[in-house]
């Protein structure tokens, strides 16, 4: 029997701590931005239910999505700060603390989605590891990813090639590395937050913006947008990411028992997200859009060749990373 319990009280995590320093119980908060059914949203449901169960309730996880505690840029600093335990999106975001660790959602840089599950793995990917040395030194550990599918071009009018949209504005997740990409489109990047995004394309602020059919499906963004590009520029995985004072303080069985469930739900959003492109095409299509293809005219070579140099010029330091990414088995 414990002789006594040290409470740490953390605005992130609750953690009952032993003597010894193993965590006996923790209730994380998990923040994330997205929209209810898409799947980054039914991952973290999942994994709170599969933690919960796989920790015999030691640990247990209240999900907060839909930027319910801020966007992008908050949860980030909540996460480093600890008032957030845990949370999801894109590697890039991230590069305020680490900028290369943006170069894991690079365009054109995976050659599938089971490559990119492989070159994310947090257990086994040298690029990755090495990255997350450099981001526990800010406080923050990459300890699982989620696959939400391949990026589109959504827009209000037809694009086969960057020259339809020179010139235009067109949305940019407020990340370096998608400014840069849209430049790459031809577009003029205006940055806009997720929720924001509707009515900015609504409005007029935005002509466009890139995301997966997921995504477009479950904000409804056919209600704003008339055509879908199926450029596949982006193969769009988001990095799960933990305060890493609130991960130490866990029991060593405890992360193993988390990293699991990340990593099954990992593996299940891809298969989610494979079976899932097709049926939302078709949906989509039942929605008013109009899907164009390169059987349609659609110069993907065009994208990948102007958005290749753009990001070439503006990470000249990505192209090591990516050589080792791309050697990824």
């Amino acid at each position: 029997m414990l002789q006594r319990t040290i409470i740490r009280a953390l605005t992130g995590a609750t953690v009952a701590l032993a003597l010894t320093g193993a965590a006996l119980s923790a209730d994380l908060r998990y923040a994330h931005v997205g929209a209810e059914g898409d799947i980054q949203t039914i991952y973290a449901a999942e994994a709170a239910k599969g933690i919960a169960a796989a920790t015999n309730n030691e640990v247990t996880v209240t999900v907060y999505p839909a930027s319910q505690l801020g966007g992008v840029a908050e949860m980030v600093d909540g996460i480093k700060m600890g008032s957030i335990s845990i949370g999801h999106h894109d590697f890039a975001s991230l590069a305020r603390l680490v900028p290369e660790v943006a170069v894991f959602n690079a365009p054109f840089i995976y050659r599938d989605g089971e490559h990119a599950l492989k070159a994310t793995d947090p257990a086994t990917s040298p690029a990755l590891q090495a990255i997350n040395e450099k981001l526990v030194a800010q406080g923050v550990r990459i300890i699982g990813r989620i696959y939400r599918g391949d990026r589109q071009i959504s827009s209000n009018f037809p694009v086969k090639s960057p020259a339809d949209l020179a010139g235009k504005p067109f949305r940019a997740v407020p990340l370096e590395l998608w400014v840069s990409m849209v430049k790459g489109f031809g577009a003029i990047p205006t940055p806009v937050e997720v929720a924001e995004l509707p009515t900015a394309l609504m409005t007029g602020v935005v002509v466009g913006q890139e995301n997966p059919l997921t995504m477009i499906a479950s904000n409804n963004l056919n209600e704003v947008q008339s055509h879908i590009s199926m450029t596949g520029h982006m193969r769009a995985v988001l990095a799960v990411f933990v305060n890493e004072e609130i991960w130490q303080g866990l029991a060593e069985e405890q992360r193993s028992a988390i990293t699991k469930v990340l990593d099954d739900e990992a593996k299940k959003s891809l298969q989610m997200a494979q079976e899932g492109e097709a049926k939302l095409v078709e949906e989509l299509k039942g929605r008013g859009m109009t899907v164009i293809t390169e059987a349609d005219g659609l110069d993907v070579a065009a994208f990948r060749e102007k958005v290749g140099a753009q990001i070439a010029q503006d990470f000249p330091n990505f192209t090591p990373l990516i050589e080792q990414i791309q050697a990824v088995k």
